[in-house]
């Protein structure tokens, strides 16, 4: 059933979930599935079933994710959002907030970036209805 009354509080929820699903996925600090994984993966027999379910939960987060994109932006849509997140990024290192030089700020604009994406791919057809007033055939569940 689609969201009725859909506002900037439900983009926000969607894209903090997108942000944790990233982030949660791969950070610069100690605490991600990729360290995880990397600490294991030279012997295999130490993967344990917590990080069998971390890894099943993580993927199903991004294919919900990925596919809702996908299916709401399409994908020049898509490349067309991630170009103008891209180009804001740029524009923030041309104005001298970000530091090339910083390797950990810039992997958390890249995860802000990729959750930006996310979010408004999975907001999108929201959007849209509520812009154009048109229904998506997908949301239409046959009740009025």
């Amino acid at each position: 059933m689609a969201v009725k009354n859909f506002s900037l509080v439900n983009i926000f929820w969607r894209w903090l979930f997108a942000f944790l699903l990233v982030a949660l996925t791969y950070n610069p600090s100690d605490y991600s599935l990729y360290r995880w994984l990397s600490d294991v993966f030279p012997n295999i027999s130490a993967v344990t079933p917590l990080l069998a379910i971390s890894s099943l939960l993580l993927l199903i987060g991004w294919v919900m994710y990925l596919r809702a994109t996908l299916r709401s932006l399409g994908f020049v849509g898509t490349f067309l959002a991630i170009a103008l997140v891209a180009a804001l990024v740029w524009w923030a290192f041309d104005m001298g907030w970000l530091d090339r030089g910083n390797e950990h700020i810039l992997a958390w604009v890249g995860i802000v970036f990729i959750s930006l994406v996310l979010g408004v791919g999975m907001s999108w057809s929201h959007i849209r209805r509520r812009l154009s007033g048109q229904l998506d055939v997908d949301d239409h569940d046959g009740k009025n």
